[in-house]
């Protein structure tokens, strides 16, 4: 059904991780991915939701994001990176959005309504379909992740400067292979680039269904990726995951 979208959940929450951290976004989680990475903390968007018609998800973003456009209709944050986007941001993410057809009219539809869209995608999938207004926020798998060999490398071809990419590291290892990555494929020429820790598993987020990390593997805390980054000067911004920051690491909706 080509109108309508699996969708796990939709809610108002800030931004927390990618170069828009903190600022208010409405989040359009679909349902169902196609990887199982080891670290995965949304394992119940694997499943999980319910079937919605094309305009009822726009009605949705719409009611959610009222407050901010009556109350300041012509509110624009201004960044280095950031070229003022509307507030709210709006975020496609999983799951992995693209693997339902129906996310690309969604987000031709949310670019065309004025909102400044973001998607978030793992990097397996094909990116070139997406509305160029798009911001896309492509992951590039790491080898902890148990999903390093379903990486798409011809995605590359297409990042613009308005993407990113983002490397989600919690070994040692990920760290020398994203930066061999970095360098290699001269990344941060191209958009910027995510280092993101991380953050462990709760019991509770840690689905039987997930990848293990390969043997051999040594973890990296937050602070020595901080501090990896600094000591071989690169070029990436190091990000964690706001929202669990502030809000439990297994709380929904945030």
């Amino acid at each position: 059904m080509a109108d309508t979208l699996v969708v796990n959940e939709i809610y108002l929450s800030l931004q927390g991780e990618s170069t828009f951290a903190g600022l208010p976004c409405v989040f359009v989680r679909l349902t169902a991915c196609n990887l199982r990475c080891s670290y995965c903390d949304t394992a119940y968007a694997f499943t999980e939701g319910r079937r919605m018609s094309f305009d009822t998800v726009l009605t949705e973003v719409q009611r959610l994001a009222a407050p901010f456009r009556s109350a300041h209709p012509k509110c624009r944050f201004t960044g280095p990176e950031v070229q003022n986007p509307t507030l709210p941001l709006v975020e496609l993410t999983g799951g992995e959005p693209l693997l339902q057809p129906a996310a690309l009219p969604l987000l031709r539809a949310l670019c065309d309504a004025g909102y400044t869209v973001l998607l978030e995608t793992s990097g397996a999938m094909d990116i070139s379909p997406v509305d160029p207004r798009v911001r896309r926020i492509m992951d590039l798998k790491c080898p902890s992740s148990g999903e390093a060999a379903r990486n798409r490398w011809e995605n590359l071809a297409y990042l613009r400067p308005t993407d990113e990419v983002k490397f989600v590291i919690g070994t040692v290892e990920d760290y020398a292979w994203a930066k061999e990555i970095l360098e290699w494929r001269h990344l941060a020429a191209i958009c910027p680039v995510l280092f993101s820790w991380a953050t462990p598993l709760t019991p509770a987020q840690r689905d039987p269904s997930l990848k293990l990390p390969p043997a051999g593997h040594t973890p990296l805390s937050r602070r020595e990726l901080a501090e990896r980054i600094l000591a071989d000067a690169l070029p990436v911004r190091l990000q964690v995951q706001l929202h669990k920051v502030i809000w439990s690491p297994d709380q929904r909706g945030v």
